[in-house]
């Protein structure tokens, strides 16, 4: 790449405003999408600045950024074409790259580069990749190479789309100042508006009465000539999305305080979308005399991030939640806990599961583990209960009420008989059961770390003493399920 344009590259780049900026939902969804369509132990979004390369998001590396000389995204941005590695050491540009004989051990590498605008004239430019590595050599499929293209597409919408609602509300509050040239704004303004499917719009607050510009009117499926009042702008909102826009311009109003909201929204013709909405006061002589601010129409956009987003909270081969879901969830759990609320985990782990995965393979010991999980959906004597694996054979149940109080000993009584199994195995059979470790939400367990630390240790008790039992953290003695009685029945 010349110079020249590695300067407007840099300034590209520089304009989204996004360097060194936290972690974001929508970005961290999407590299955990990656990572989980290739198989791969790391995926990231790299930003490569002047001397580094900057991770918007990552996951499998600890870093937040590398030197820019030992990057291997930098070959990507200066080829502004997808990179595709099969193996490292057999590339004479990374045999001797120290991220590929040295720690994070890059074998394998495929980029595709992140490309934003910077003329009118449909100029891009690569500011950085997305990206999906791994220790080992693999060589993926032209379908997943497709897919991972499509994803950096996502990435380059939501950076287009940020950056042109920075610089269309920018643009909006210039053309109140600036009426000389209101006429020349307001050309560029719409052309962006179409673009970008970003609306703009004023509330005077003395009348009431709002100014929608035209793109603002087809987000709503309005005709231009409609009126526009605030009653009914705030009409297209369900109640309870409604309310948390009407406490947002009221915050404005009072205080001018400006807002960042994404909502649900009703168009004209009844069809359910999402927007985005951005707001901000404007002051003359310290008083705030208006609203200004833009709606984008984010729906597609939405769904995608939605749609990624369950995905990486399901366990792939199980089909149970997965650790970051059930994290999620113990989390809400115990924020809504009150003081008479029961709550318990239950930490379970398969005993005896690396002798069927040695000797039988590993398809019969993803059966194991697909068996258990049926097993564990079914057992409705814990009530209404989510289980959840944590990966490799352990498991987990957030139990609730009665069945997390005096009735915790007997549901895992109850587990510790139900995930007994008998694999057949060279004509006999690998008995493979369940240790369980469980604690209660209480005053020294009051919070994920501490609540799931007691659980392991009291599974840790249990093995030590006695596999295929069970112990509760604070309760002294062992649970027994299986050899005291028959096992139950699962669907």
């Amino acid at each position: 790449m010349s110079p020249a344009h590695e300067e407007e590259r840099l300034q590209a780049l520089r304009s989204l405003e996004v360097l060194d900026t936290a972690p974001e939902p929508e970005f961290e969804a999407i590299v955990n999408g990656a990572r989980h369509l290739f198989g791969c132990r790391m995926a990231f979004v790299s930003l490569v600045d002047a001397n580094r390369q900057w991770f918007k998001a990552r996951c499998g590396i600890d870093e937040e950024e590398t030197a820019r000389d030992v990057s291997i995204c930098h070959h990507t941005v200066a080829a502004d074409a997808t990179l595709v590695v099969p193996d490292t050491l057999l590339d004479e540009r990374f045999a001797n790259n120290p991220l590929v004989t040295g720690p994070p051990f890059v074998r394998f590498y495929a980029g595709i580069p992140l490309r934003i605008s910077v003329d009118h004239h449909g100029q891009r430019l690569p500011v950085g990749t997305l990206c999906v590595a791994d220790d080992r050599p693999r060589n993926p499929s032209a379908e997943k190479i497709a897919m991972l293209e499509g994803m950096a597409l996502v990435i380059e919408a939501i950076l287009q789309a940020r950056r042109a609602s920075r610089e269309r509300l920018r643009l909006s509050i210039d053309r109140q100042e600036a009426l000389v040239e209101i006429a020349r704004t307001q050309r560029l303004l719409q052309q962006a508006e179409r673009m970008a499917r970003i609306g703009s719009w004023r509330l005077d607050l003395a009348t009431k009465r709002s100014h929608w510009s035209a793109q603002t009117f087809a987000i709503h499926h309005l005709q231009p000539s409609d009126t526009a009042s605030l009653g009914h702008a705030l009409d297209f909102y369900p109640p309870g999305d409604r309310a948390k826009l009407e406490a947002a311009i009221a915050g404005c109003r009072d205080n001018g305080a400006p807002w960042d909201l994404e909502l649900d929204f009703i168009n004209a013709k009844g069809v359910l979308r999402r927007v985005r909405t951005m707001g901000e006061a404007e002051e003359r002589d310290g008083e705030v005399v208006a609203m200004i601010g833009v709606i984008q129409d984010i729906t597609e956009r939405y769904k995608f991030e939605r749609r990624l987003r369950e995905f990486a909270l399901t366990d792939d081969l199980t089909g149970l939640a997965s650790r970051r879901a059930f994290n999620e969830q113990i989390e809400e759990a115990i924020n809504q806990a009150d003081s008479d609320a029961a709550l318990a985990v239950a930490i379970i782990d398969l005993d005896r599961f690396k002798e069927v995965n040695d000797r039988l393979g590993h398809q019969a010991g993803d059966e194991v583990l697909r068996l258990m999980a049926a097993k564990l959906r079914a057992a409705d004597y814990l009530g209404d209960v989510v289980p959840a694996r944590l990966g490799g054979d352990e498991f987990i149940v957030l139990l609730h009420g009665s069945h997390a109080s005096e009735r915790l000993p007997e549901a895992i009584e109850g587990l510790l008989a139900d995930l007994r199994h008998d694999v057949p195995a060279d004509g006999g059979a690998i008995t493979v059961s369940a240790t369980i470790g469980a604690c209660r939400l209480d005053a020294a367990h009051a919070d994920r770390s501490t609540l799931l630390k007691a659980a392991d240790e009291a599974l840790y008790r249990a093995k030590r003493v006695r596999r295929g039992t069970g112990a509760i953290a604070g309760r002294g003695g062992l649970l027994t399920g299986a050899d005291e009685r028959p096992a139950r029945r699962t669907a």
